[in-house]
């Protein structure tokens, strides 16, 4: 597939036309909102792109609360679309890298005061609508998710198991999409990487495979081999668990399982990784 430098390759297939004419449809186009921060929320300020709690502003939740107030303060958060507005950025989810490529240009809208790009919020959770719309049309046993990224991990198994997706854990074997001797060998209509460098093998394979190919992108990634980007913070903990979960929530509504923001079963704590000393 080739790409151009609006990062949506040429559709090869009826899938790719629909996802095409979906993406055109919803993603923003004015320049003024490239160029201008229109969310009305202050600047990030982190002293590290790649760690969320050095990102955050305000806490999502309680790190001491148990699951049940988490998912009654989040429910009254999310009837309120400001609140939730508020609470998805408070995660770093736009807060990108100091280097931003060619690919990602127009889903930046400026360098904050210590040099970090800024990515477009508004771009983001488009995106992350016609992502849901385009899995929406498809069978989701035959998705596919993985993430060479530790981070991802638990955020990927809660997407697979609250859509039916079918996640990729560990090491992605060379062949997986395209060698059908081995014995995981898969055949998705659609994969979804969390970070197009991280996971250039299953880009790669499923590329040769003609399946389009969804990513979670960072200002600094080179997306000419990804059909959809959702532009987002894809190193850090909490936006990884905000990326995924918004994109769920999506899903799940495109599903028929949820009407609501509100009905949303689990919380973006829930998807989010735990650190190593938590575990010990």
């Amino acid at each position: 597939m080739n790409m151009n430098t609006d990062e949506l390759d040429s559709p090869n297939n009826s899938d790719n036309e629909q996802l095409d004419k979906t993406v055109n449809d919803a993603t923003p186009k004015t320049e003024e909102e490239d160029s201008n921060n229109t969310t009305g929320i202050a600047d990030e300020s982190p002293e590290d792109y790649g760690n969320s709690e050095q990102i955050e502003q305000t806490s999502i939740s309680d790190e001491d609360s148990n699951s049940s107030s988490d998912m009654v303060e989040q429910s009254e958060s999310l009837e309120d679309p400001n609140n939730l507005e508020k609470m998805i950025l408070s995660t770093g989810i736009r807060v990108g890298t100091p280097i931003k490529t060619k690919f990602m240009t127009s889903f930046i809208t400026r360098a904050n005061p210590e040099g970090l790009y800024i990515l477009d919020i508004s771009k983001t959770l488009a995106r992350i609508d016609v992502a849901a719309k385009f899995i929406g049309r498809t069978n989701i046993a035959n998705v596919a998710v993985t993430s060479a990224r530790e981070y991802g991990k638990t955020p990927i198994e809660k997407f697979c198991e609250l859509t039916g997706a079918r996640g990729i854990f560990g090491r992605f074997m060379p062949g997986t999409f395209t060698n059908p001797s081995l014995p995981k060998y898969l055949e998705p209509e659609i994969v979804i990487v969390t970070d197009p460098q991280a996971d250039e093998q299953a880009v790669l394979e499923a590329t040769r495979a003609g399946v389009p190919v969804i990513a979670l992108s960072n200002s600094d990634n080179i997306t000419s081999k990804v059909d959809l980007v959702i532009p987002s913070n894809n190193r850090g903990r909490k936006a990884l668990a905000t990326v995924y979960w918004l994109l769920t929530k999506e899903v799940l509504k495109k599903q028929g399982k949820i009407k609501s923001d509100s009905e949303m079963p689990l919380t973006i704590d829930d998807f989010e990784a735990k650190l190593v000393e938590e575990l010990i």
